[in-house]
């Protein structure tokens, strides 16, 4: 981590700043060893690998794909298109010169693409081990700081511009209590967007697929579900290639044939490798947005899949 990150972090039980003790630095700037203090409570939090780590155990899910983003550890150009599309109406010009947190960075993909548009500064906080990918991809950057946390009681001080987490809440056991401890960082006049799995067109998933997720290749040793999940993703990449016009959600898979067969191979196992996901009804992601103090609220249904929204926090309730 770099000393200019204690700007950003905080204590998560009692929300106080923190003091650094350096250990081992590296010639980047980076501290890569050492740990960090609450000035109010006296808990002690460990730098290990350049990484500030605010975590003791990480949860069966996170550790599931922790283990995915170091397998599928490719950086790729597509990945600027996909975030703008997960993130409209917001765009470049709302990070650019903005401090943002990136609430469950996986690898650090989104983070270079946030990082590019100018951001003052990205908070890139994963609960997993996902991380160490994150800080080799994202340690160049000088704006950016990997953190590994719980975004439920995220490390960070808050009053951020910019709150953002693509494919994560329907990952939590609770969903919308993510979203309100995420609208809590953003200051008034703050931007706040996620992206979830929506439910509407994915019946079938809830009905067929989970089941199998769920009792089978959840429970799988990552690596069994990698070779186990190789040969659909090939058919899958060939079928949108070839007969996509015909076939249910067009959009998305019209997107997906443009793909490597490597990215197509990472959805199909990302969708099946999590013991915890919710495919969640319009209705109850704009209950989110209902809350006070959220204004300029979009909702909108994404790739015939998913649910994208984003709103400005005017106020608190």
């Amino acid at each position: 981590m770099r000393e200019s990150a204690l700007s950003f972090l905080a204590c998560p039980p009692c929300r106080a700043s923190l003091a650094l003790d350096a250990r081992e630095r590296a010639g980047d700037g980076h501290v890569m060893e050492g740990a960090l203090t609450c000035h109010r409570c006296g808990e002690r939090y460990p730098i290990r690998g350049g990484i500030p780590r605010f975590v003791t155990a990480v949860p069966e899910t996170a550790a599931r794909f922790g283990v995915q983003w170091k397998t599928f550890a490719h950086m790729a150009r597509y990945q600027e298109s996909w975030l703008r599309s997960w993130l409209e109406p917001l765009g470049p010009v709302d990070f650019a010169g903005k401090t943002v947190l990136e609430a469950g960075c996986g690898k650090g993909r989104h983070t270079v693409v946030v990082a590019g548009w100018g951001a003052k500064a990205v908070v890139a906080l994963d609960l997993g081990d996902a991380v160490d990918v994150a800080f080799q991809h994202t340690r160049a950057i000088p704006s950016v700081h990997v953190v590994q946390g719980d975004l439920l009681a995220a490390p960070v001080l808050g009053g951020l511009d910019v709150v953002f987490s693509v494919g994560v809440l329907h990952h939590l056991p609770e969903p919308r209590a993510g979203f309100e401890a995420l609208r809590r960082l953003v200051r008034a006049g703050g931007k706040l967007a996620i992206w979830v799995y929506g439910r509407e067109s994915n019946e079938w998933i809830v009905k067929l697929v989970d089941p199998v997720r769920l009792k089978l290749t959840a429970r799988m040793p990552p690596r069994a579900l990698y070779w186990l999940s190789l040969p659909p993703s090939a058919a899958l990449s060939a079928a949108t290639r070839l007969w996509r016009r015909w076939m249910p959600y067009g959009e998305y898979l019209a997107k997906l044939g443009s793909l490597p067969l490597r990215e197509v191979h990472n959805i199909v196992f990302d969708q099946l490798v999590a013991p915890i996901a919710h495919y969640l009804p319009e209705s109850e992601v704009r209950s989110w947005f209902e809350a006070d103090g959220l204004t300029d609220v979009t909702i909108a249904w994404h790739n015939q899949n998913s649910w994208r929204g984003s709103a400005t926090v005017a106020g608190r309730s």
